[in-house]
């Protein structure tokens, strides 16, 4: 997760999933000091006809980290490599073609970014993750490019790169299902934090019905009437409620609500540990937990729980699913198992390394049959999920090779039937999502679920599943295409979209769910901390499902007052949620009889 403005300190860059400066500065006084090979050769060209071009240099000895800092400097003895790459195509080549560029390296420890330039300078894309090889995508038009390889923590390694012109996936055909519609609704200025909810998290407890939104330290209950009008209500976890250590500060919040047991757990990040409570009376009283496993990170941290996998320990009191609690650390991500409802939790176990996987990952998602799945955006050279079968003893990653590396955390949801959808941002900015019938070890049907809507860009995956065949992709989008995160020349407006599929993901139906009122209108910062004021959403976003399998995705409004209506952009943060209120949803027990009572607990989340 991230955190907000100056009010909060700023937590170290882990978006980009390195290791810290000073050990980088470290590693490269260990190394001899020698100066780069220039690439060879010195430019290149790719077309319609020659499309595959390639080129390497090095070696290089000595860190260039001034990309932290927001803006890459490239000069003595902050090596750049820049490589000219001219683009030769006939018109309307890019309709079914990319520009693909990859850079890779010998050594997996080491890290090299790359950053693609048009003719005036400007960024026009990126990829500095810690992906081995870093990946861009770019429209097939004919143009002229400075490719920057950028040497993050080389340790004497050379760089290979390679420029491709390839064929795009076949679209599937769109899906026949009626669209759903949504409506939105907001918390009022009264309410603490109500425009300070960026990354918002959300649950549904499916016997009372409330919808439970946390931002910053704020929990909030939120209640639909048989109309669908909201009422929004604060129920934070504080000392008078029983969780002295809720509602004070936070590096990062998170929550959760269990489908099956109705338990909200809020969580505050505070270093390697989390102060967090939890609630089974919608937030009116809450009890203190011992907050997370240890030795467990210092970011991003996400809590989640299910059933416990069969064959191992279970549970030791009489709540009867497992608790989860990941986070990262410098060198590695860890998940903490909790036996007794969430008090306490067992030795935080390793799901992978920096040579395994680098930036950040999304919310741990717990199968019904007790398999647990946490996204990555950075694996190698795709973006996978870490796997754990034995209720978190032992991870093992699996990526999907359709996909590259983005620069927004991925999103998985899992069906009834242990489906399982994967949302993500691929590294050309679109909205993607596959399916996985063998827990992440082969993928299906992966798509572009925003290309029918023009969308070119998309920003905070989040994933939901209902029967096995069903399943909610919430997401960000604009139809401007470009580097969404050039503040000072980026233009787009951006709204909330929903595509969902009933087929098991063969298809999807995509739909704004803000079409009158735009989330945000310009740039949106994914870089951490080294962003300006188009940061203000921070990291993420989440969606839930209540009894019935209506979809509720929860969103900051960036786009408010004036801004809504036609003027600029006013960059707030403002608590919000988008409710399905017609169509089918995501259990098919309520296609026939609409309103029928909700009977038993699905399995999906």
């Amino acid at each position: 997760m991230a955190l907000l403005s100056a009010l909060r300190p700023h937590r170290r860059p882990w978006s980009r999933g390195r290791v810290a400066v000073g050990l980088l500065a470290l590693l490269a006084g260990a190394l001899p000091t020698v100066s780069a090979d220039a690439a060879t050769p010195t430019s290149g060209s790719v077309s319609d006809t020659a499309p595959t071009y390639t080129w390497s240099a090095g070696p290089f000895a000595v860190p260039n980290v001034t990309g932290t800092a927001g803006t890459v400097t490239c000069g003595s003895p902050q090596l750049c490599d820049d490589h000219a790459l001219k683009v030769s195509v006939p018109a309307g080549y890019d309709a079914g073609h990319s520009l693909r560029i990859d850079v890779k390296w010998p050594d997996s420890a080491a890290d090299f970014d790359l950053y693609v330039l048009g003719p005036d300078g400007r960024e026009v894309a990126a990829s500095a993750s810690s992906s081995d090889p870093e990946t861009v995508l770019l429209p097939a038009v004919s143009a002229s490019y400075t490719v920057r390889v950028v040497p993050f923590a080389p340790l004497g390694d050379s760089f290979t790169a390679d420029a491709r012109l390839v064929t795009n996936p076949a679209a599937p055909p769109p899906s026949t299902a009626t669209p759903p519609t949504y409506g939105n609704s907001s918390a009022p200025g009264s309410i603490k934090d109500a425009h300070n909810a960026g990354e918002p998290s959300i649950g549904v407890n499916r016997a009372s019905g409330a919808a439970m939104f946390q931002s910053y330290t704020s929990t909030l209950k939120v209640t639909y009437d048989s109309a669908g009008t909201a009422t929004w209500q604060d129920k934070s976890a504080t000392a008078a409620k029983g969780c002295p250590q809720g509602s004070t500060t936070s590096l990062d919040p998170i929550l959760f609500t269990d489908p099956d047991t109705h338990r909200t757990f809020e969580s505050q990040l505070a270093g390697k540990t989390a102060l967090t409570c939890y609630t089974d009376d919608d937030g009116e009283t809450w009890t203190p937990t011992g907050g997370s496993g240890i030795n467990s990170g210092v970011d991003h941290q996400t809590i989640g729980g299910g059933h416990f996998a069969p064959g191992g320990p279970g549970a030791v009191t009489s709540y009867p699913n497992a608790v989860y609690y990941c986070s990262q650390d410098i060198a590695d991500a860890s998940c903490a198992v909790s036996r007794d409802g969430g008090l306490t939790y067992g030795p935080a176990v390793p799901m992978y390394s920096l040579l395994d996987c680098g930036g950040l990952h999304g919310h741990v998602k717990v199968a019904p049959d007790g398999t647990v799945y946490v996204p990555n955006k950075g694996c190698g050279g795709n973006q996978a999920v870490a796997v754990s079968e034995d209720n978190g003893l032992t991870w093992n990653v699996r990526p999907n090779p359709s996909s590259t590396p983005g620069d927004s955390d991925p999103s998985v949801g899992v069906g009834a039937g242990g489906t399982v959808y994967m949302g993500y941002q691929n590294s050309d900015g679109t909205a993607r999502i596959a399916v996985s019938h063998d827990k992440g070890k082969t993928w299906l049907y992966d798509q572009n679920v925003g290309a029918g809507l023009g969308i070119k860009n998309s920003v905070f995956p989040a994933v939901t599943a209902g029967d096995d065949n069903r399943a909610a992709f919430a997401f960000l989008g604009t139809t401007t295409g470009g580097n969404y995160q050039d503040s000072a020349n980026f233009k787009g407006v951006w709204h909330l979209y929903v595509a969902t599929t009933y087929d098991g993901g063969q298809s999807w139906v995509t739909v704004d769910a803000t079409p009158t009122d735009p989330v945000q209108k310009g740039s949106i910062c994914t870089g951490g901390t080294t962003c300006g004021n188009d940061r203000n959403l921070l990291d993420f976003n989440d969606i839930t499902l209540d009894a019935q399998g209506r979809v509720l995705a929860a969103y900051a409004d960036g786009c408010t007052g004036t801004c809504a209506t036609g003027g600029a952009q006013n960059f707030d943060a403002l608590a919000s949620i988008a409710r399905q209120s017609s169509g089918s949803t995501l259990y098919g027990a309520f296609d026939a009889v609409a309103g029928a009572k909700y009977k038993k607990s699905r399995g999906g989340q």
